[in-house]
């Protein structure tokens, strides 16, 4: 036996072109088999649309395909101890023919039922209504408003505003989200609306200008009640009052509910409820929730909700509304290139980013980075892909700390923070992103003792070193940025160069916490520094 291996074996050495025939015809053969044993799975009847007879023609390779694939799925899907017939099964009825047929129409009605029922699921969630006009001074949807420059759907749109009760999701540019409870623009051609989604292009996400807005009929009636609303305080009535709120409605039946509703329907920011009296408006100069009175001032029952407070005449309880205060959301590059370079300096994890947030919507301004964040860019940073440079942004990111970069700027805000929260801060950043957060595994590990060895001796050598070398250092500490954000705000905006009037600043403060700020609920339980 060994001897004949070894003379073929010598034999196809001679000859390698005989080899390699036999060779493919072997795998041939085998194919053949293969696809003899597909095709006899399902019963041929003869009038069948799948029969030889009607398989002649122009479509014949079509149609072997499509009887081959639906043969695999027939013998996919036979029962347990059925027996599979060979070729030389012949069927004197059509009951099996009829059974495949109806089996495969019962197939495509399902996977019809199924498209259309998936479509019916989407309009129930939201009805797409027409292509907008829309103005960057005089917004179309006056609600909330956030983008995202690489992932931007329709869905995650509609479901971030049905999810705070607006009536209205509208989508601009392709990546830009817009809410609201009223349409303030009139309609535009359905061309216009042109741009893809950033997110996926097979839907569009209106364009330059332009809105696609859907109305969801499924915004819970629970996401619009005062559980949505954020609490502000109990505040004195101001002088002018009908100025200062401009907007109001008698409720005899008063609640908390019913003044938020309101307000939010009328499109503004703040509810204030004055006993019998709802009254809405934005904060302002004449009312701007800095002087919070005792809240026992404030405690006279509702009519309509024995457990709830509802103000009175003279002290009035105030909620802000998800209403968006769109006062000081719009932001430009500077018109002409700027004449000094302004650091916004911090050690990582110092709330470098929330401060850019704050700056941007006090000036009108973007801000610019020493680095490039293509994540900071795709939330609404434009001024993320400038070079650091280049003149067009207010201020300048940066976490550098050399003599040679910290002199390369005209002068500088440095912001400083509790060290320990920084390091923790940061450490959440590097593991779980900007809003993210590291993992227990983390903190438990190896991770967190090396990050605190390498990180805890540049805080000290950061902040001296733009003490030391910076030149004009406004420092500003993130902890009184926190607690007296008015006052701050308007030092940092002072150096800058840029005059920001009060109202702008009091809207600030409303939109203070911007896209990124990390949620509460996933604080660590525990100190994670040890006594060294």
């Amino acid at each position: 036996m060994a001897k004949l291996l070894l003379k073929l074996q010598r034999y196809f050495r001679r000859k390698p072109v005989r080899f390699f025939t036999l060779l493919a015809l072997y795998l041939a053969a085998g194919s053949l088999v293969f696809l003899h044993s597909g095709f006899s799975g399902e019963p041929r009847v003869p009038g069948s649309p799948r029969s030889p007879a009607a398989a002649e023609g122009p479509g014949l390779p079509y149609l072997g395909v499509m009887q081959l694939s639906h043969g695999f799925k027939a013998a996919a899907t036979m029962p347990a101890g059925g027996r599979r017939h060979g070729p030389w099964f012949k069927s004197t009825s059509k009951e099996p023919s009829d059974r495949g047929k109806s089996r495969d129409n019962g197939g495509a009605r399902s996977r019809a039922l199924r498209g259309r029922s998936g479509r019916e699921k989407e309009e129930d969630r939201a009805r797409y209504i027409g292509c907008y006009q829309d103005d960057t001074r005089q917004r179309t949807l006056r609600g909330m408003s956030f983008f995202d420059y690489k992932k931007m759907t329709v869905f995650r749109c509609q479901d971030n505003c049905a999810e705070r009760g607006y009536l209205y999701a509208g989508l601009e540019f392709g990546a830009e989200c817009y809410c609201g409870h009223k349409i303030q623009a009139p309609n535009a051609s359905e061309s216009e609306c042109n741009m893809e989604c950033k997110g996926e292009r097979s839907n569009t996400c209106g364009g330059i200008n332009r809105l696609s807005i859907y109305r969801l009929e499924l915004a819970q009636e629970s996401a619009r009640r005062y559980g949505s609303a954020i609490f502000r305080g109990c505040f004195r009535r101001p002088e002018n009052v009908s100025i200062a709120l401009p907007a109001s409605q008698l409720m005899l039946n008063m609640s908390v509910d019913k003044c938020v509703d309101f307000c939010t329907e009328k499109e503004f920011p703040l509810a204030a409820l004055a006993g019998t009296t709802c009254r809405c408006g934005f904060p302002s100069t004449l009312f701007p929730l800095h002087e919070r009175e005792d809240e026992q001032l404030c405690a006279h029952r509702c009519a309509a909700e024995e457990f709830e407070s509802c103000g009175s005449a003279e002290f009035l309880l105030v909620y802000q509304t998800q209403v968006q205060d769109n006062r000081c959301m719009d932001r430009r590059f500077l018109p002409s290139r700027a004449k000094q370079l302004v650091a916004l300096a911090s050690f990582p994890g110092a709330g470098n980013t929330w401060a850019r947030h704050l700056i941007e919507l006090a000036t009108g301004f973007y801000t610019g980075s020493y680095y490039f964040d293509g994540s900071l860019y795709n939330k609404g940073f434009k001024g993320e892909r400038d070079h650091w440079r280049s003149g067009r942004t207010i201020c300048i990111k940066t976490h550098e700390s050399g003599q040679k970069e910290i002199e390369s700027f005209d002068s500088a805000i440095l912001l400083i923070r509790n060290p320990y929260k920084a390091l923790m801060a940061e450490f959440n950043r590097k593991y779980g992103g900007h809003i993210g957060f590291a993992a227990h595994a983390h903190w438990k590990g190896k991770e967190w003792p090396e990050f605190v060895a390498n990180y805890a001796p540049w805080w000290a050598t950061h902040t001296l070193d733009w003490l030391r070398y910076g030149k004009k250092v406004l420092v500003v500490h993130f902890e009184d940025l926190k607690r007296d954000l008015f006052a701050q705000l308007q030092r940092m905006v002072a150096l800058l160069g840029v005059r920001a009037c009060e109202d702008r600043l009091l809207c600030v403060e409303g939109q203070k916490d911007g896209n990124f700020k990390r949620s509460g609920l996933r604080k660590l339980e525990y100190d994670p520094y040890t006594p060294r």
